[in-house]
């Protein structure tokens, strides 16, 4: 049987390759294909601008807070341009700016204070606002000595607030070894303070609450989130972090009839 080399070994297709791309040194060269693959000129808006110092290891305190904006961003503590976060170091205060797509903050966005005299000494490139969080981060830094402050609004730590009273009390979990003071077998109590209209407006109650609870790291806001703070922003965020994972426990013990402050 006659076989038809043609039909076992078909021409070769010629390949047509894509014109190469053209060079990037040309700054406005650059800056069309950045906008041509859907990326947009303001740093406001777009995440592929955002410099992230802080996911390669930069420890300054902007990209710190930058970098945990973010962080929190994506564990729902800081969505909806709330909650906050404060660093105190080398006799300045940096403080992450007000009503802000949190997880899009650059470093140039963050407010420097002098922290003997409360004064800007560094304001955002952009027209952002003071934090109305400042006097409470304050607070931490005064009575505690503390080295960085967060404001979460978790809902964990929200539905905390509602399963109990004046006080959140719990005991005998692994989680309390990462609260500065307390280990598994001690009872970490954490006060709560009733919320108001404004921010600002609970610096007197939160600062009753800091002194009447000495070892508390961190206060509860009714119905609207917590402050933690911690010598610097390694403990805070630890401490945060076990915090949460604290109050979603203890909230979820006491829907299967478990009372979370007392020994098993």
């Amino acid at each position: 049987q006659n076989c038809n080399p043609s039909l076992l070994f078909p021409a070769r297709i010629p390949l047509t390759l894509p014109a190469p791309a053209p060079a990037m040194s040309d700054p406005a060269t650059a800056k069309r294909a950045r906008l041509e693959n859907g990326a947009t000129d303001s740093p406001a808006l777009s995440s592929t601008l955002v410099e992230r110092g802080y996911e390669n290891g930069a420890e300054d305190a902007k990209s710190v807070i930058t970098g945990l904006c973010r962080l929190f961003y994506t564990a729902g503590w800081v969505t909806g341009t709330g909650g906050g976060m404060s660093i105190r170091q080398d006799g300045k205060i940096y403080i992450a700016p007000s009503g802000v797509q949190k997880e899009r903050i650059h470093p140039d966005d963050i407010f420097v204070l002098d922290e003997k005299s409360g004064e800007a000494i560094e304001n955002p490139t952009r027209n952002f606002k003071m934090s109305a969080c400042k006097p409470l981060f304050s607070l931490a830094f005064t009575l505690r000595d503390a080295g960085a402050c967060i404001h979460s609004h978790s809902v964990n730590s929200i539905l905390a607030t509602v399963a109990f009273d004046v006080e959140f009390k719990v005991t005998h979990l692994e989680m309390m070894k990462g609260i500065a003071g307390h280990g598994y077998k001690d009872v970490l109590i954490i006060p709560i303070i009733d919320n108001t209209p404004h921010e600002e407006e609970l610096e007197d109650s939160m600062r009753e609450a800091m002194i009447a609870y000495p070892k508390a790291p961190a206060v509860l806001v009714k119905r609207h989130g917590y402050y933690v703070w911690g010598r610097d922003w390694v403990q805070a965020k630890a401490q945060a972090e076990c915090l949460d994972y604290l109050f979603e426990a203890a909230v979820k013990m006491k829907q299967i009839g478990v009372d979370p402050s007392m020994a098993p």
